[in-house]
């Protein structure tokens, strides 16, 4: 198989470029700048893209990749700081700039023979926006985010484009393949962004192209089977689709040898976990323990308020829940999870193993106490893309399109105390907020929605009584992949029938309210 490697400088955007280049059906990994020569000759890349980053290649500790990735004889693409390394490491010079560039900018393109073929800015910049000592090119808007700029090209390279305040703001050496732009074309905001990087992925590194999700099913079969070969797997199902998917492509491959354990807390949304049962072992025919824990959870809840009490609460009993019914099936060697490639590029910085973002409950926990052996067949997929398998293996759209849950359920969505009362009120509002939206976002706009029980009552009145009630916070947001998100901005008439609906068929509800935050700076859930 094919494959590109992107060497992380530490850009904020690295996980769009890997995006970007899987959009054109060719398959790419994310790594650390400093991965060793070695290591990147047995991943035999067909093409290397230097990523963008945030500290400055003149800065006496700058990150730089091995010299031997250029001597590799692959081609190349640097962006923004894989632009100025490019430039320094092979003979060029690169200096503060006096003219920062942040933000949107015109690209007068100087050749547009091979990295910029066919790229027309249909937006309409007009050419008098253009002129540039006198020269009027084609035009492209484009993303720039630097305060360096290159003084001089290395030897061999040439201007393939520029702006008002960057004299080389894309450049080449074609005989060796290498290319490079100041601008990010990852990000939405570059519109040609995508063909940019097309025309180098196909243009100029030849590649393919033929990576679908159909192969990737073939080749995960393939390799589960080959790593639990005989021996039995287990897999905690939380009904979400990165672990009901991951379920499926274990199923496929080893049959009756996964046992699936769904372990109810008691916080699930009202009748999810009936479902979930329902559908696993009905429909998929997947062997399922289902246990239901839900009291002991709210046992040890009882009186918790602090949001990370909360969870490390529900994560340690669900540990211990887990740990026990793996030890009622003989012969498991293997752990399988619905791990996803975010959460593996997010536990490892891009400055090496040594140093961690943050430790994600996918890639770390269990694995260390059971002393079992990782299945992770979704670890190099984005959660569109695990969308994509899971519509290949014939998934129902209600699990392909579950919305995003958190691990502790609605106990960070009851804020305070949690009781078995309170939890009821809000299971009963979310199932009202989540069916009136469902009918009304056909097109799936709205990414994520949901109800919140705040610790606020209030005076209201109901048939002539005076009510002192809680007040419900309905939740809903549009977003890409979660890491930033706009509240929805549903229509009256909806947010009405919302309300009106929770105050009259939810007892202990008096008012209603709608989260207008965005992130950041807020975050999607409340707690």
């Amino acid at each position: 198989m094919e494959k590109v490697l992107i060497l992380d400088f530490g850009s904020q955007y690295t996980m769009l470029i890997a995006r970007r280049v899987r959009e054109v059906n060719v398959y790419c990994e994310i790594h650390p700048y400093n991965m060793s020569i070695e290591e990147i000759k047995t991943f035999n890349p067909r093409a290397i893209i230097l990523s963008g980053g945030p500290a400055s290649v003149t800065a006496a500790d700058a990150y730089n990749c091995d010299p031997e990735v250029f001597e590799l004889g692959v081609p190349i693409l640097g962006i923004c700081y894989g632009l100025q390394l490019m430039a320094k490491m092979l003979g060029g010079e690169v200096e503060a700039s006096d003219h920062r560039e942040y933000g949107a900018a015109n690209l007068v393109v100087d050749n547009d023979a091979d990295l910029f073929a066919g790229c027309s800015d249909q937006d309409g910049i007009q050419s008098a926006n253009l002129h540039h000592e006198g020269q009027v090119a084609n035009g492209l808007r484009v993303w720039m985010s630097h305060g360096d700029r290159i003084k001089s090209i290395p030897p061999g390279f040439e201007i393939i484009g520029h702006t008002v305040n960057s004299a080389v703001a894309a450049m080449r050496d074609k005989s060796r393949g290498f290319f490079a732009v100041q601008f990010h074309p990852e990000v939405a905001h570059t519109p040609q962004g995508k063909n940019i990087l097309a025309n180098f992925l196909f243009k100029i590194a030849g590649c393919s192209g033929d990576w679908s999700m159909k192969n990737f099913i073939d080749q995960a079969v393939e390799s589960i089977r080959n790593q639990v070969g005989n021996n039995n797997v287990i897999l905690g199902l939380s009904g979400g689709v990165d672990s009901s998917v991951a379920a499926m492509l274990m199923h496929l491959a080893v049959g009756p040898q996964l046992t699936c354990i769904y372990v109810d807390n008691g916080l699930m949304r009202l009748n999810e976990s009936e479902s979930v049962a329902r559908l696993f072992r009905e429909k998929f025919r997947i062997k399922l323990r289902a246990i239901d824990a839900s009291h002991h959870f709210l046992s040890e809840l009882a009186g918790v308020t602090d949001p990370e009490k909360k969870r490390k609460v529900i994560g340690r009993v669900f540990i211990e829940i887990f740990e026990k019914e793996a030890k009622q099936i003989p012969g498991v060697k293997f752990l399988g999870q619905g791990t996803l490639y975010p959460d593996v590029i997010e536990s490892v910085s891009f400055k090496g193993p040594s140093a961690t973002i943050k430790s994600h409950h996918n890639v770390g926990g269990l694995p260390e106490k059971m002393d079992l052996e990782l299945v992770e067949p979704l670890r190099e997929l984005f959660k569109d893309e695990v969308r994509e398998v899971g519509k290949e293996l014939g998934m129902p759209e209600e699990v392909i399109w579950r919305q995003p849950f958190p691990g502790p359920g609605l106990g960070i969505r009851i804020l305070g105390k949690i009781t078995k009362d309170r939890l009821a009120i809000l299971q009963k509002a979310d199932a009202i907020v989540t069916s009136e939206i469902d009918a009304w976002d056909s097109k799936r706009e709205v990414w994520q929605y949901f109800a919140v029980l705040l610790p606020v009552r209030s005076v209201g009145v109901m048939g002539d009584e005076r009510t002192y009630d809680y007040t419900i916070a309905v939740r809903a947001v549009k977003s890409v992949d979660g890491m930033t998100a706009d509240y929805a901005d549903l229509p009256h008439s909806l947010l009405s029938k919302i309300s009106n609906r929770i105050i009259n068929e939810v007892r202990g509800v008096n008012r209603v309210v709608y989260d207008i935050s965005s992130k950041p700076p807020a975050t999607v859930e409340w707690e």
